[in-house]
């Protein structure tokens, strides 16, 4: 007895790749062919180029956030005081920062003195944002101690300011140059509060990496802070970074708990949480979407096979008659549309990944073609267009598109199955 070949036999590769070669008489389905081919491979392509700047611009922006800001803000929720102020300073902030800096997790804890402050060279200004913190702190921050871009030397921080590459660009300012700072509620006189101003050698300048964070940011030394916004002896909120930021909302109870009565918690994800909730949306629905790309390029496929069993109903019919079974021909024709898929997909990954690994020099070319302007920094929050290569994403547009190719393939491959072999075979 004559046993039956197996599934994907040899002789149902020849055949289809046979077939997939089309003769010049047959040049539609070969066009058909190409067109699957190409529309998968950009599709592909598509998919994976949207996820990986979709994770780049993701990582880009929480890695700036978390590289210059406190990943938890501790603040007082404050008294009233006599003349109707809600009074929220911290006078016992050395106590509370050594407290929270011993809770698990915690990898330091500085007091902060903030404010708003007017900084002037010669005839320019611009409107600052002053943190008062120590030097050890300030050597803790990354985005600001670890800058790629900087000039002038952190070390003398205690002699002068640091401020971001933003506002020494609006100033016009050079490590070295001195600026004044004019803040309005300064002085207390008898005759009510004058404007204090004070002048301060810049002596570093850095890019965190943010276009909002380096048009804004100075830094002060702490004790300097306090004088100039009259903040003697008391602090305006603990800044504190954890180990782990994206799993910042497991240390906040027991911040909460080591801070006592009285102090209310802020997070990095409360701060930025909607930008997150919407870049999260944007990211699910351009899936989506790029995903119906994807489907309308494999149903090429369909229109493929259905003129290639067209051409081939002959062919069929007579592998029908010497025995060749259904199976087989379903195979047959299912292993060509599946070749196209694979091919294109393939095709579609490495491109794909090139994009995302040589974005920079892309992008640099775009702009010079566009003439300069395509990305302004001023809305998008971050200087450049990134783009970060994770292995799901990959994973994720690779499977959608055999997943889908495969399944398209199958109804024109059984139609050509249940070809009747005496119908194919009448007019011939």
């Amino acid at each position: 007895m004559t046993s039956s070949p197996p599934p994907f036999a040899r002789f149902e590769w020849i055949i289809a790749w046979r077939y997939l070669r089309a003769r010049r008489a047959e040049g539609g389905v070969s066009v058909m062919t190409w067109i699957s081919l190409i529309g998968i491979t950009l599709a592909v392509f598509a998919l994976i180029a949207t996820l990986a700047v979709r994770s780049g611009f993701r990582s880009e922006f929480v890695g700036t956030i978390l590289g210059a800001n406190a990943h938890v803000t501790l603040y007082s929720y404050g008294e009233m005081a006599e003349d109707g102020r809600l009074d929220r300073r911290l006078e016992n902030y050395t106590d509370l920062a050594a407290r929270v800096g011993e809770v698990p997790g915690v990898m330091r804890a500085a007091p902060l003195i903030k404010g708003q402050v007017m900084a002037n060279l010669r005839q320019r200004n611009a409107g600052v944002e002053v943190f008062g913190i120590s030097a050890a702190d300030l050597q803790a921050i990354p985005g600001v101690a670890q800058s790629e871009d900087y000039s002038g030397d952190l070390a003398r921080f205690e002699q002068g300011v640091a401020i971001g590459s933003g506002v020494a660009r609006e100033l016009g300012v050079s490590a070295g140059d001195r600026i004044k700072l004019i803040s309005p509620n300064g002085v207390k006189t008898p005759f009510g509060t004058s404007p204090r101003v004070n002048a301060y050698e810049v002596v570093y300048i850095f890019t965190a990496g943010r276009y909002d964070i380096d048009r804004t940011r100075l830094y002060m030394p702490f004790a300097e802070a306090q004088a100039f916004f009259n903040r003697e002896g008391v602090a305006d909120e603990i800044e504190v970074m954890v180990a782990d930021p994206e799993a910042v909302d497991r240390v906040v109870v027991p911040l909460m708990m080591a801070a006592g009565q009285g102090i209310g918690a802020w997070t990095w994800r409360d701060a930025s949480g909607g930008f997150l909730r919407a870049l999260e949306v944007e990211d699910n629905v351009m899936f989506i979407i790029l995903s119906i790309l994807v489907l309308i390029a494999t149903m090429n496929i369909v229109s493929g096979l259905i003129m290639l069993v067209k051409n081939k109903g002959r062919d069929i019919g007579i592998l029908r008659t010497i025995g060749l079974s259904e199976g087989s021909v379903m195979r047959v024709f299912f292993i060509c549309g599946a070749f196209t898929g694979v091919i294109g997909t393939i095709c579609g990954v490495i491109l794909g990944c090139l994009f995302a690994l040589y974005i920079d020099p892309i992008f640099s070319f775009v702009n010079y073609v566009m003439g300069g302007g395509v990305w302004d920094p001023s809305i998008r929050g971050i200087y450049a267009l990134p783009a970060e290569l994770n292995l799901p994403d990959v994973l994720s547009a690779v499977a959608l598109s055999l997943g889908l190719s495969f399944v398209v393939t199958i109804f024109p491959a059984r139609r050509a199955a249940r070809l009747n072999p005496v119908e194919a075979l009448r007019y011939e």
